[in-house]
């Protein structure tokens, strides 16, 4: 069995579309695999709408993918529903809209305005108008956790010492420590993002995947058989290993 893993794309379609074309290669060499996306679709880069769109029609027409659920997206979806509703996971003096997390990014890819300058509650009304119902739909049932093979798929990890049927999803979304700097065995292998770093790398428990799109780096996609992964590259597969 083989599984494929995205990392966190943060609005770029095109490196999503050159990720899946990656995959595509190696399932013809290897046959097919399940492709789990790890969240964080929007956020950052200049097209959230069309991923969103892209993934969206791609799971309707019945394409074997999993999407999950990124804090980004929780973030996105609950500012839609009620712009002043607080998240949980964001630190009490940031919002959505906030010029370090992208939410005007996002926005953008919508045609709404800038909202700089501008009356939170205008901001909403446009983004009510431009968000098409379908991509809501869509956001809000993503899931956050996805068991396959002998690894478990969330967006940021896990809780150490809580049962994998007892996380919450704040911390399957938002959580860095202790989840991070745990090196003690989760059982199954987890597969993340959320945590920016410069390559995909594997810690023998698990396997961060955020190789920091957000920020110019790129998009990570993997494929993973038991335990261990291999990056796919332009030249084929190449080993994922234990930091040195």
């Amino acid at each position: 069995m083989h599984l494929y893993a995205i990392g966190d794309i943060h609005g770029h379609i095109d490196l999503l579309k050159a990720a899946h074309d990656r995959i595509s290669g190696d399932m013809a060499r290897h046959g097919p695999g399940p492709v789990i996306h790890l969240g964080d679709l929007v956020d950052r880069g200049p097209n959230s709408a069309g991923v969103i769109d892209y993934l969206a029609r791609g799971v309707a027409a019945g394409e074997d993918w999993v999407v999950l659920k990124g804090n980004h997206d929780r973030m996105f979806s609950r500012f839609l529903r009620d712009p002043l509703d607080p998240e949980p996971g964001l630190r009490a003096d940031f919002a959505w809209l906030h010029p370090k997390l992208g939410g005007a990014d996002t926005l953008a890819s919508y045609g709404v305005r800038s909202p700089a300058d501008r009356p939170v509650a205008k901001v909403h009304a446009d983004a009510i108008l431009a968000v098409p119902e379908a991509h809501r739909a869509f956001l809000d049932a993503r899931p956050t956790l996805h068991r396959a093979g002998e690894a478990v798929f969330v967006h940021a990890g896990i809780r150490p010492g809580v049962a994998l049927d007892a996380q919450v999803e704040t911390d399957l979304v938002w959580i860095r420590e202790p989840f991070l700097s745990d090196t003690s065995s989760f059982g199954p292998l987890i597969v993340h993002g959320h945590t920016a770093i410069n390559q995909a790398t594997h810690y023998g428990n698990r396997l961060n995947l955020d190789s920091g799109a957000a920020y110019g780096g790129p998009l990570s996609a993997v494929v993973i058989e038991g335990r261990e992964a291999w990056l796919l590259t332009g030249q084929g597969r190449v080993p994922v290993h234990l930091p040195a």
